[in-house]
């Protein structure tokens, strides 16, 4: 679906970004999914930084309330707003619901009670799942090479974060709220890819931060507003929680909409697997996570993975014709 660009906006990166026509050949729907995990891989470790000042519903309404005002008032000032459908405003409220009011209360919770990698690790589940519900309730094809990509990766992902006799250690309760992000990030996918027919990806996400942020104002009021005055502000407080409003939740969401759009949701969640990647290196450098060489092969399945998961059948047939028969 191509959006229309008003003058204003005609030279502005991020109006390109937003709003370019895509198209299916188009290497750019490969960089806005390449673009989105980049910067969720990173959100691991922002949020294990402002772990140490704020507990995670305050976080995650910050968070919120900020990339709210950035993206509603981009769209008002170039006047980019969309008119919501009667009908599409239960499917808003609903998406918000899964994401990013559960999702987020289980990725913070989760990362709180484990590591950003491991946190990471277990969102790398969300495409596992996604072909059954894409299948469900998209009617969207399932070629071989898509699962056999996704086990392959899956199997790297395992493979970052075992050891000998695959011992799996971690909080049970960070494992629990994982794999409640896991499956609200699943069904936010599938509402997400139907409203990404009718609405830009920038109107679906403002709306969604916005709809997000009216969810967690009570929990925000009953658990944590007493909090707010018993915070250290630090630089590094401030630059991580700007990063996570700003690229982790304004900007990844506007190129993971984008790549559904040209892509599916099938093929774009296959991309998640690189989020792991992403945070097992910035970790390393950033929180003194273990590095080994465990991860090191893991990250090179996982990445066989993904390209495997993108290969079309007619591609293989067409190269298979090239060679030379004895």
């Amino acid at each position: 679906m191509s959006v229309t660009k008003s003058a204003a906006c005609r030279h502005t990166v991020f109006c390109t970004f937003a709003a370019m026509p895509l198209s299916k050949n188009n290497i750019t729907i490969y960089l806005y999914a390449l673009g989105a995990m980049l910067f969720w891989g990173f959100s691991f470790v922002w949020t294990k930084i402002v772990l140490d000042y704020m507990n995670p519903v305050s976080i995650i309404f910050f968070r919120l309330i900020v990339s709210s005002f950035l993206l509603y008032g981009f769209i008002s000032l170039f006047k980019r707003k969309q008119p919501i459908h009667r009908h599409d405003i239960k499917w808003f409220f609903l998406s918000a619901l899964f994401e990013p009011f559960l999702y987020f209360i289980g990725e913070n919770y989760g990362v709180k009670f484990s590591t950003a990698t491991i946190s990471s690790v277990m969102i790398a589940l969300i495409p596992v799942l996604t072909p059954l519900a894409a299948f469900v309730f998209l009617k969207e094809k399932i070629r071989w090479l898509n699962i056999l990509g996704i086990i392959v990766s899956f199997a790297g992902v395992l493979l970052m974060v075992t050891g000998k006799g695959l011992e799996f250690e971690t909080d049970p309760r960070g494992l629990l709220f994982l794999m409640t992000a896991v499956l609200a990030g699943l069904f936010s996918s599938v509402l997400m890819g139907r409203l990404a027919r009718t609405y830009s990806s920038l109107t679906i996400i403002t709306y969604q931060n916005i709809i997000g942020a009216i969810y967690f104002i009570p929990v925000f009021m009953t658990m944590e507003a007493g909090n707010i005055g018993h915070i250290n502000i630090t630089t590094e407080l401030v630059f991580s929680l700007i990063m996570l409003a700003v690229f982790a939740s304004s900007f990844a969401f506007i190129f993971y909409v984008n790549a559904i759009r040209g892509l599916g949701i099938t093929r774009t969640n296959i991309f998640t697997n690189l989020i792991p990647i992403i945070t097992a290196v910035v970790s390393f450098f950033l929180l003194d996570e273990q590095f080994n060489a465990s991860k090191i092969i893991g990250m090179a399945v996982v990445i066989g993975g993904v390209f495997m998961a993108q290969i079309k059948m007619h591609h293989i047939r067409g190269i298979w014709r090239k060679i030379p028969k004895s």
